[in-house]
């Protein structure tokens, strides 16, 4: 097994990273050493700093942004880490290399008047439109991610309590429901999963037309079907709703630490970002409304 695979495996199994993670983290790494071939004739383990450096140059020259040069930063310092950690060298060239501040963008958010607009597209005449309208609402009603929700088995429903349990791995965290969603959910499981499945064993809670568990592909499909059907302008993904459930929670008086526990962030700064979300809004209406702005 090479340096990379020994590095994906210490990410998976002992610093439990997500699958995402990994995949990045090892993209960026081999990306960097077949850079290192082809341009130095070296491997990973006879880098010094001004290599690093160069790389990142070179990255930009190629059009990469500075939240990728950042990404693969990270990265490669936390190859390095590993690398010292067992052993294998002594000094991690990417120590003391910054990368240029990548801008922060804030994320989009659709307002409440659009969020009614995007949750009314699926027709509920159909066995999909059932089917899709409860996927939205129940994205809106808990602002879990796309893979949380298609990881979603019928055993982390409760309905009658009205919650979800959803876990990510290393986190379970329980979820409150509000009752739209909660009639969706029981519409789509009484009426219309048992008609869906291909096998009754399954148990995956939301499945595509052939009976099998949702994909993140296929819902992505299904999110840009109903954008383009409600002729919303702004980017719609499926990280949209779960930044407009945070958004507009916080707008409505939410306790910042009760939406971090609720969005299952590790960090309350990831949470943070909401506030300035919300006061660039409020600067936007005041601009626009007020006669002496």
């Amino acid at each position: 097994m090479d340096d990379i695979a020994r590095f994906g495996a210490h990410l998976s199994n002992e610093k439990h990273a997500s699958q995402n993670t990994v995949s990045s983290y090892l993209r960026d790494t081999t990306q960097f050493a077949e850079y290192l071939h082809n341009h130095y004739g070296k491997g990973l383990r006879e880098v010094d700093s001004s290599m690093v450096r160069d790389y990142m140059v070179w990255m930009q020259g190629r059009g990469k942004s500075a939240a990728s040069v950042t990404r693969f930063l990270a990265s490669i310092k936390s190859f390095y880490s590993y690398m010292i950690s067992v052993g294998e060298i002594e000094v991690s060239p990417a120590q003391g290399v910054v990368a240029a501040k990548a801008e922060r963008k804030y994320p989009e958010i659709l307002t409440a008047k659009e969020v009614e607009l995007f949750l009314e597209q699926p027709e509920c005449v159909d066995a999909k439109g059932f089917r899709d309208h409860a996927m939205l609402e129940l994205l809106y009603a808990t602002g879990i991610r796309v893979s949380e929700l298609i990881a979603l088995n019928m055993e982390d429903l409760n309905l009658a309590a009205g919650f979800i349990r959803c876990s990510n791995g290393k986190k379970e965290r329980i979820i409150p429901l509000y009752h739209g969603a909660v009639r969706a959910l029981q519409d789509y499981i009484r009426g219309i999963r048992p008609q869906l499945i291909a096998d009754t064993e399954e148990q995956a809670l939301f499945v595509n037309m052939n009976g099998e568990r949702m994909s993140r592909q296929g819902f992505w499909k299904i999110i840009k079907h109903y954008q383009e059907k409600a002729g919303i302008q702004k980017d719609i993904t499926p990280h949209t709703l779960r930044h407009s459930f945070a958004a507009h929670l916080l707008e409505n008086g939410a306790d910042l630490r009760a939406i971090q526990e609720m969005l299952g962030h590790a960090d309350i700064s990831s949470t943070q970002i909401y506030t300035h979300v919300v006061k660039n809004q409020l600067k936007d209406v005041y601009q626009k409304a007020h006669p002496r702005a």
